[in-house]
C-alpha cells in the first residue's frame, strides 16, 4: 500500500498545480475585466444620453455647452468668447451636473 499513497500524493499535487493558474485567471477576470466592461457600459450610456444644452468636459479638458448633436460628432460652445468647436462624441469624458459649483 505505500505505493498507492505515493500515487495519491502525486495526483493531489498535480491537480493543485492545475487549479492554481485557473484560480488566478478567475481572480484577474473579476478584478480587471468586469470593472472595465462596467465602465465602458456606463460611458456608452452617458454618450447616448447627451442632449443639447448639456455642459460637458472633453478628454482634452475643454469645458463647453453642447449646441448641436450629430451621429458621431457634436458642436460645443466654449466660454468666454463663444468659440464653437466640433468634437467627436467619443471625446466627451463627462457631463457636468447642473447643480455643480463653478
Amino acid at each position: 500500500m505505500p505505493g498507492a499513497a505515493v500515487l495519491l500524493q502525486g495526483m493531489s499535487g498535480n491537480s493543485l498545480s492545475f487549479a492554481l493558474p485557473v484560480l488566478m485567471i478567475g481572480v484577474m477576470y473579476v478584478l480587471v475585466v468586469l470593472p472595465m466592461q462596467r465602465q465602458k457600459k456606463n460611458q456608452q450610456k452617458m454618450l447616448d444620453a447627451l442632449k443639447s444644452g448639456d455642459l460637458v468636459v472633453t478628454t482634452g479638458g475643454i469645458v463647453g455647452t453642447i449646441t448641436t448633436l450629430e451621429k458621431n460628432t457634436l458642436v460645443i460652445r466654449v466660454k468666454p468668447d463663444n468659440l464653437k468647436l466640433e468634437v467627436s462624441r467619443a471625446a466627451v469624458a463627462s457631463v457636468v451636473p447642473p447643480d455643480a459649483p463653478k
